[in-house]
């Protein structure tokens, strides 16, 4: 079967590379799972995975490559995962990276002297690296390419008499950005990194079962009550109807993903008590403070501009309209994906409303600017549509710098804000005006009234700032240069 591509034209995007999600205390609890994989399809849609248990018939697993529904609806494969108990996770990685193979999907299983034990991670390991040629001089054979995989080695090795005290053993080893969940015969485990970089939610189904999640909408699918966030650093261990808390972490100032509110999670999820959705049509209020302009329509990219426009198009009194219309079904084409077809670009997804469009100014606004190769198709198509005028507002800062922690970036040197200013990148694409939300303004739609506190940042920024909250030790061992100054380098964490 050959890989599934969930991007085939448009790798001018950040990806997120996974979400997670576990159930336990219903009956057909992997029918749960797959309902709340369905709703974070958007942070994973390459591949996905299902582990259940069952009293009877122990530990069951299916790995799929495609889409949630295009799988996990099929009564013949749910019916060989029965039980009670079931994690899964969907999973995106780079397109045109090296294939990948169905032993890198997660979750992952071992099976230890205390029983079995499944795994499912979001975020990445920053030192796997130097873990993975570790236990690999110690004996450990590993079966993927995935540093996830590191978790579950590591908990073989330890000493501890259960597997929660295994787990924290072996994520007290671990540099990075991490949410996982596991799961055993009786418990459902969920765990933060120590900065809480990237979500994880509980959620109640009623008398004794429960929900993880890596976003509140997974928990809106099936029905389950939002408690609350696990706490960055924090282990949940769920099991006959009780949630226990530890701590196993030394505390550290948290530093959420800030991009989960500028792009990746969707707008219909809570993330800190505020809604996604208002935080990035607050941004777009910003937006229109920050760089006002002239114009007659506010207009944005589908569908990852749109709060924002609308906020642009509330602040600045101009008219806001649908100019450019996604094609909803472009996922999975109806054609090969070969070079001629890849040429014709966005105009796969994207078509312009051109009566709406014609002889107007327009403000264009969009999430972010990557490598700008789309900016640059859809300014085209804007003007080949009769626009007078073309003015792009960017609803993040520039992003200058690789995400280490669980984002597929491009290299540094791919990404366009790296390598020209906001003038250069504004000639580049010969659009009349661009513009970016400054950090402190992004910080102020977030809810941080004073925006970035530059000595302790609230969230972690270093896509836009170059400042890593946790050194990024393998990438360092391979050259790659950090910022002048930043406070974390191989060796120490930074706080």
């Amino acid at each position: 079967m050959k890989p599934f591509l969930a991007h085939p034209f448009d790798d001018d995007r950040l990806h997120e590379e996974c979400g997670v999600f576990g159930v336990i205390g219903v009956s057909e609890a992997a029918n749960f799972t797959a309902l709340g994989l369905h709703a974070l399809q958007h942070r994973g849609q390459e591949a996905g995975g299902i582990v259940s248990y069952d009293p009877e018939l122990g530990f069951n697993s299916a790995h799929r490559f495609g889409y949630v529904r295009d799988n996990f609806t099929k009564q013949s494969l749910m019916e060989t995962l029965p039980g009670m108990l079931a994690i899964g996770h969907v999973r995106y990685s780079t397109t045109g990276a090296k294939s990948p193979h169905i032993r890198d999907v997660q979750p992952f299983f071992g099976e230890f002297a205390m029983g079995g034990c499944a795994v499912a991670h979001n975020g990445n390991i920053t030192n796997a690296e130097a873990l993975r040629r570790e236990l690999i001089e110690r004996g450990s054979i590993f079966q993927s390419g995935s540093d996830s995989e590191c978790i579950i080695h590591l908990m073989a090795r330890s000493i501890q008499s259960n597997i929660p005290e295994r787990m924290k053993d072996a994520l007290r080893r671990v540099e990075g950005a991490f949410s996982v969940i596991a799961m055993t015969r009786t418990k459902l485990i969920g765990v933060r990194d120590p900065l809480g970089v990237r979500p994880l939610v509980i959620g109640k189904l009623g008398d004794g079962a429960f929900a993880l999640s890596s976003e509140t909408c997974g928990l809106d699918i099936i029905g389950a009550e939002f408690l609350r966030e696990v706490e960055p650093g924090e282990m949940v261990v769920i099991s006959k109807g009780r949630i226990e808390s530890a701590r196993p972490f030394a505390p550290r100032n948290a530093r959420f993903c800030i991009f989960e509110h500028v792009y990746f999670s969707r707008p219909d999820s809570i993330i800190g008590g505020r809604s996604v959705y208002e935080t990035r049509r607050q941004i777009g209020v910003e937006l229109a403070r920050e760089a006002p302009v002239e114009a007659d329509l506010v207009c944005p990219v589908p569908d990852s501009g749109t709060p924002a426009a609308i906020g642009y198009a509330q602040e600045s009194g101009i008219p806001y309209g649908m100019g450019i219309i996604r094609n909803q079904y472009v996922g999975r084409t109806f054609i090969e994906p070969t070079e001629q077809i890849r040429n014709m670009g966005v105009r796969l997804k994207l078509n312009v409303n051109r009566s709406l469009i014609a002889g107007k100014r327009v403000v264009l606004v969009d999430d972010s600017v990557v490598r700008g190769t789309t900016s640059l198709k859809i300014k085209d198509m804007v003007l080949d549509a009769g626009a007078r005028e073309v003015h792009f507002r960017i609803a993040s800062p520039p992003t200058a710098w690789p995400c280490f922690y669980g984002v597929d970036t491009p290299h540094r040197d791919k990404l366009l804000a790296a390598r020209m200013t906001p003038e250069e990148m504004r000639d580049w694409m010969g659009v009349d005006s661009l513009a970016f939300v400054s950090l402190d303004g992004l910080y102020r739609a977030a809810g941080e009234a004073g925006g970035r506190k530059n000595s302790c940042p609230q969230y972690c920024d270093a896509c836009f700032s170059g400042d890593y909250p946790v050194a990024p030790y393998d990438q360092v061992e391979r050259g790659f240069e950090m910022k002048e100054g930043s406070e974390t380098a191989p060796g120490f964490a930074a706080e």
